[in-house]
């Protein structure tokens, strides 16, 4: 069979890793495409995947802005659907797949859909097109008779014990402090469709200076610029390492979901700041106990509260236990993507 998978920010390069070459392995043709946004083109060139880019960053020097994405949305599709009626592909899947419900509609492939994202605009464009929507069971919304649900997450799909081991090393190569607590803080740089209008932290620098006053190491992850006395503790390690260094902090604190729920299933305890909630970090949260969602007017307060008290241990110490049972009850999120375009 011929698939086509595209790649339109660096989460979705891991989520579809293991698939692809599984897929391949099996005799299977896949084309992979890419926008090129922050780090996406480097993973799939650290994981060696064969990839073609069809649009750089948000487009080829369009206007940023709703209106920009706008324009380059359709200039992406158009360069997919060149592309796609070049490849006669059987089936199309992405992450959100706007574009590839689109594409597909008018090559005669079969779409496959994965999203547990409810507050994505582009759903609306996207779900009534799509021939299948794979969501999360926690997933809040109803995509429809074309909705499939399933036991995990999109970050299962590569950090389930059965595809992730991490690399201790990393702690070295960083030059982490053996006798500190190590704190990732994560920081978004809120040009997302979905980010518009959405908030995380008041005070970077505030942020900074009290989980230090603790006692613990933080080193930033950041899509955006960092003020210059900052700039130091940025993380130094390639992009496809910093799960190993999610596996191996002792806190993660941060404004983007993605990684606040790695760090999560890694058994991390998280501290998601961010306006949006969305099933997956609601569940996390009232279930397993090892992700805060940290909203409203005074949620940078809160967070910085919250941090300090985990870094204490007045939030336990069984981080380990809440992670097992969610694994429990949490599948290999990459044996659902397999089962899906397989069908």
């Amino acid at each position: 069979m011929k698939y086509v998978v595209t790649i339109q920010h660096p989460a979705h390069v891991h989520f579809f890793k293991h698939a692809i070459r599984e897929l391949e392995a099996e005799g299977h043709e896949v084309h992979v495409f890419a926008r090129d946004k922050e780090v996406a083109v480097d993973l799939l060139d650290a994981y060696d995947i064969d990839h073609e880019v069809l649009l750089d960053g948000q487009g080829d020097g369009l206007l940023a802005g709703v209106g920009g994405m706008a324009a380059s949305q359709v200039q992406y599709e158009y360069k997919l659907l060149k592309r796609a009626r070049e490849i006669r592909p059987d089936v199309m899947t992405a992450i959100g797949g706007t574009a590839v419900a689109h594409v597909a509609a008018l090559v005669g492939a079969r779409s496959v859909v994965f999203t547990d994202t409810e507050h994505a605009p582009a759903n609306k464009i996207t779900f009534p097109v799509a021939d299948e929507v794979w969501t999360p069971e926690c997933f809040h919304d109803d995509a429809g008779s074309k909705q499939e649900e399933y036991a995990g997450y999109h970050e299962l799909a590569y950090l389930h014990p059965n595809r992730f081991d991490p690399d201790p090393s990393v702690l070295e190569d960083l030059g982490v402090d053996p006798e500190k607590k190590l704190v990732v803080l994560r920081l978004v740089s809120w040009d997302a469709s979905h980010d518009v209008g959405e908030a995380g932290f008041d005070d970077i620098g505030d942020v900074v200076e009290r989980l230090e006053a603790t006692g613990a190491q933080v080193i930033i992850t950041s899509e955006a610029p960092l003020p210059d006395e900052l700039e130091d503790r940025r993380a130094t390690v390639e992009p496809h390492r910093i799960h190993d260094v999610l596996a191996y902090a002792d806190l993660f604190v941060g404004e983007g979901a993605t990684m606040a729920v790695e760090s999560a299933v890694l058994g991390t305890p998280a501290v998601y700041v961010n306006t949006l909630r969305m099933g997956y970090t609601d569940e996390i949260e009232a279930r397993y106990g090892l992700l805060y969602n940290c909203q409203g007017a005074y949620r940078h307060a809160n967070a910085l509260d919250t941090a300090v008290a985990i870094l204490s241990g007045e939030e336990g110490d069984d981080w380990d236990a809440r992670r097992e049972r969610l694994l429990s009850e949490k599948g290999d999120t990459t044996e659902t993507v397999l089962r899906a375009l397989r069908q």
